[in-house]
């Protein structure tokens, strides 16, 4: 993509009723939008971003069995009511609307309810299980708070899985798989090392649950880590649970952190009430047994601006950066070498079908170069009227030396090779 072409602009600075790191340096990028509190719109720099995490979480879920569907926002009250989780008693944060003709509606916060009465005219037998749809699909929530940019919002993009399993036995052995492909997800996208599997409370959907939290100053929760066996206890069961769930240590360490994805053992609580039976191998009716696996991919894009930034901006993993390099002519008054050079080499990568950010803008160096950091993408090349002809000259973002390589092996670069 040329930069003269791209419509967002970058800015000097956010607007003064943000205050979460994250947004102000992704609203300053030309990455997202605020329409209103808890609510962001995505530039196509952000939505370039926002595809690269839900690309990954999709290639782990599909890995695993997933079969990917997409359903409506839109919520049947009679559902719900069968669950008791149509009372605002039970959950505080509905958005609800009505029809013309006065029926209430609910915009989903979650999908249990609707997808356990879909899966009554697929499941009858024992045959038919297990299944694992998910989907990425839109969740409204009204949140008492939303002070947290991209991190907490109003509405949001969730990757929702569900399990439909025979038994317990059967379903433990897919939740260790979940847990397994998070963790996958989560090194992929690069915050692994800071995220922690953590012990925690079920809200509204059961007892106990598992969260996977990322250690961060700006997180709203608090989790106490075992340093020795790098797992952790939600500040909700500390209570119940003030030791390591593993060693059984004492003392655990406090840390600010910010849930990324959570894993609920839902059992029956919905297949009963909602009608969800299957025949098993001797002819008798029982409750399909099910489990649900959240991530949110826009709260996680919030978690790397916040983790992986710097003084200077947004410093984006390779793996979801907008774009793999970002290529800058740095053209002086009356010379159209490094112009000429620097458009050659864009075309030959488009004919590679590499992607590349092409800053072709007529401005100083200084500008296109903070601009640059401001962006975060990983690589960044220049050519100049300094730069030998079939060169760029290349450096990491944050990285202090910059070297030069043939076009060629930019190209790769700009190909992901």
């Amino acid at each position: 993509m040329r930069q003269s072409f791209l419509f967002t602009k970058t800015r000097r600075d956010a607007p003064s009723d943000e205050t979460s790191k994250n947004a102000q340096l992704l609203i300053r990028a030309g990455f997202i939008h605020k329409e209103m509190a808890g609510v962001y719109s995505f530039l196509p720099l952000g939505l370039r971003t926002l595809n690269k995490i839900i690309g990954i979480i999709r290639e782990e879920m599909n890995a695993l069995g997933g079969q990917e569907i997409f359903m409506s926002a839109l919520q049947d009250r009679t559902l719900w009511e069968k669950t008791g989780r149509w009372d605002e008693r039970a959950v505080d944060s509905w958005f609800k609307t009505e029809f013309k003709n006065g029926a209430e509606t609910g915009l989903a916060f979650t999908h249990e309810e609707p997808l356990t009465a879909i899966m009554r005219g697929h499941i009858s037998s024992y045959k038919d299980l297990p299944k694992y749809p998910y989907q990425f699909q839109v969740k409204f929530r009204n949140e008492t708070r939303a002070r947290s940019g991209i991190i907490r919002t109003r509405e949001f993009i969730m990757k929702d899985l569900y399990s439909f399993s025979k038994n317990e036995e059967e379903h433990k052995r897919f939740y260790e798989k979940v847990a397994d492909a998070y963790r996958k997800i989560f090194t992929r996208i690069g915050i692994g090392k800071n995220t922690i599997f953590t012990f925690a409370s079920g809200g509204s959907f059961s007892k106990y649950s598992n969260e996977l939290q990322t250690i961060c100053d700006a997180g709203e929760d608090t989790i106490y880590l075992c340093e020795q066996c790098g797992v952790a206890v939600n500040e909700e069961i500390i209570k119940e649970h003030p030791s390591c769930p593993k060693c059984g240590k004492e003392n655990l360490s406090a840390k600010k952190a910010v849930e990324v994805g959570n894993i609920f053992t839902l059992g029956t609580k919905f297949s009963e009430p909602l009608g969800l039976i299957f025949r098993d191998e001797d002819g008798k009716e029982k409750p399909v047994f099910m489990g649900s696996y959240g991530i949110g991919p826009g709260r996680v894009m919030g978690v790397v601006a916040e983790l992986l930034s710097d003084e200077k901006g947004l410093v984006w993993p390779e793996s979801i950066s907008p774009f793999p390099a970002h290529l800058i002519s740095i053209v002086s008054t009356g010379d159209k070498k490094a112009s000429k050079d620097s458009d050659s080499l864009y075309l030959k990568i488009q004919k590679s079908g590499g992607e590349i950010l092409y800053d072709d803008r007529d401005l100083r160096a200084g500008e296109k170069f903070a601009d640059a950091d401001l962006i975060g993408i990983p690589v960044r090349a220049v050519i100049s009227e300094k730069t030998p002809k079939g060169k760029v000259e290349v450096k990491e973002r944050g990285g202090n030396s910059p070297r030069l390589i043939s076009h060629a092996e930019f190209i790769k670069i700009a190909c992901g090779k």
